[in-house]
């Protein structure tokens, strides 16, 4: 297989520039995800590596070997799109197959591909049906197969779950992991679900405005969020945002609470405390008292809005918190889970 790597890369569409000298590197044999909100060129990357679109700066490297301006059919990826784009008239086996077939490949070897590729898949007894006759998640096993029989260095997926349901795409994330595990392919993922990208990636590149605002892995970045706009976008629910300013030995969330730390403060502070860091106590205990809201039962757990002072706040709690609206919760802060980022940047503060 082969590693990805891309240096410099400006990418522009008339006066928009979608992408900024990006530059990351993607590890051979990983599954990286490239997770951000809608335009802010996560697709556009992925066309750049397929060789699609061609950049307008920056260089684009597979395997050590610069392909930035070769055709696409020389670089070795496979690319599987959040379209099936399955031909109707063909059969799954046909349909898997015809890319070799394009190319001359003799038929005893398309075969022989195909049926280990489908075995691979779990759909050798589709082979022979059209693809009106397969759901949605068996028509996009079939996209992937036609993928993978290829045999590429790198594969492609751009956001290939999002036209399937909840459950489906559940268990469609299960099997993307256990046939990475099986194949062992350089692998780079488009979605904006940062849930799934949190599941499927060894490693995250959070994107925001055409430029890479934070790589790594994905605990390390839900644990140590760059920014403020990573802390906004990586979890969910989303991180609760509170203004704060330094007081003698710590920092205070206004109208909320206080926390003693030795870091160096700036003068204006945003405060980060996710949902799940802020749990139940006993009311002498307690750092902070909400007043409830809204109550959203999902059975494993609940969530509950309401307000802590002056400031809107989201909690999750584990299992079913029988609350109603006006009730008062108090909350403690789970240890070591305040985040601060400078109001100024918008970068973490280092603690």
């Amino acid at each position: 297989m082969a590693d990805v790597g891309l240096r410099e890369i400006s990418k522009s569409f008339g006066a928009t520039a979608t992408l900024q000298r990006l530059s990351t590197h993607v590890a051979d044999g990983s599954f990286t995800v490239v997770v951000g909100p809608s335009g802010c060129g996560k697709s556009t990357l992925l066309r750049l590596v397929a060789g699609l679109d061609q950049p307008d700066g920056g260089a684009i490297t597979i395997a050590g070997e610069d392909v930035t301006r070769q055709e696409p059919g020389r670089r070795g990826v496979a690319m599987v799109f959040q379209s099936y784009a399955l031909y109707p008239h063909m059969t799954v086996a046909e349909n898997i197959g015809f890319g070799l077939s394009v190319r001359g490949t003799p038929r005893a070897e398309i075969a022989r591909r195909t049926a280990r590729v489908a075995e691979v898949l779990q759909i050798g007894d589709l082979l022979g049906r059209k693809p009106r006759q397969l759901s949605g998640g068996q028509r996009q096993r079939v996209a992937m197969g036609r993928a993978m029989v290829r045999e590429p260095r790198v594969f492609l997926f751009d956001e290939p779950l999002s036209n399937l349901d909840a459950r489906l795409r559940i268990s469609m994330r299960t099997e993307l992991r256990r046939l990475h595990r099986e194949i062992g392919a350089t692998s780079l993922y488009v979605t904006h679900d940062q849930v799934e990208a949190m599941t499927l990636g060894d490693r995250l590149i959070v994107m925001h405005a055409g430029r890479v605002e934070q790589e790594g892995a994905a605990l390390e970045i839900y644990e140590r969020p760059a920014s403020l706009f990573v802390a906004n976008f990586i979890g969910a629910p989303p991180m609760n945002l509170l203004p704060a300013h330094p007081v003698e030995g710590g920092v205070a969330i206004e109208g909320v609470a206080s926390f003693p730390t030795t870091a160096k403060l700036p003068a204006r502070m945003v405060a980060g405390l996710r949902p799940e860091h802020l749990l139940p106590a006993a009311p002498e205990a307690a750092t902070l008292t909400l007043r409830v809201e809204l109550v959203e039962p999902q059975g494993a757990e609940t969530i509950v809005h309401g307000f802590a002072g002056p400031h809107r706040l989201t909690v999750r709690l584990d299992g079913v918190a029988r609350l109603v609206a006006g009730e008062a919760l108090p909350l403690r802060v789970a240890p070591g889970a305040l985040h601060l980022f400078d109001e100024a940047t918008t970068l973490r503060v280092p603690a």
